[in-house]
């Protein structure tokens, strides 16, 4: 047989321990899967999380949100925020109320408490440690989703050893 004629085996190369372009997470190894799922959770909270806030910090004395005034103030389509809205609706943190505004209910009301909380401790975190007061506010925005309650009480065990930076 010349080497012209004989038949060479398809090459053959170990399976990547990462996934095609185009897989699902279930076609990922568990544990990827599950950082992917825990990822997508983590954005869908804070986009509720985000709402809450906004619509605790905005609304009237009757205690409803426009719509419109938080798309604004987000900076997304009047769509968008009533999309979400729905979702706030779903989860029992909102009533919606036709033609007047969006209102929290007792658990939209205590998730904003929550989060306001936890800005606040960011914020006062980072300005002990000297990150001047804007910078601190517009950090905290993306922390303060992100931390850990057991992070947050370290924080807070620190803060009480440590007076606030001037």
């Amino acid at each position: 047989m010349t080497a012209s004629t004989r038949t060479v085996p398809p090459a053959t190369r170990p399976a990547s321990p990462r996934p095609a372009t185009g897989a699902t997470p279930a076609d990922c190894h568990p544990s990827q899967a599950d950082h992917l799922q825990r990822a997508r959770n983590a954005q869908a909270r804070i986009l509720l999380e985000d709402y809450v806030e906004l619509i605790d910090g905005i609304a009237g004395p009757d205690g409803l949100a426009g719509p419109s005034a938080m798309a604004r103030q987000l900076g997304v389509s009047h769509a968008s925020a009533i999309k979400c809205i729905a979702r706030l609706v779903r989860a029992g943190l909102a009533t919606s109320l036709p033609y007047k505004g969006v209102a929290l209910t007792e658990a939209g009301r205590a998730m904003a408490e929550r989060v306001r909380r936890r800005h606040r401790l960011v914020v006062s975190l980072l300005r002990a440690v000297g990150v001047p007061e804007a910078d601190a506010e517009a950090d905290a925005e993306g922390i303060e989703h992100h931390v850990s309650d057991t992070t947050l009480l370290a924080f807070e065990r620190f803060l009480v050893r440590r007076p606030l930076a001037k």
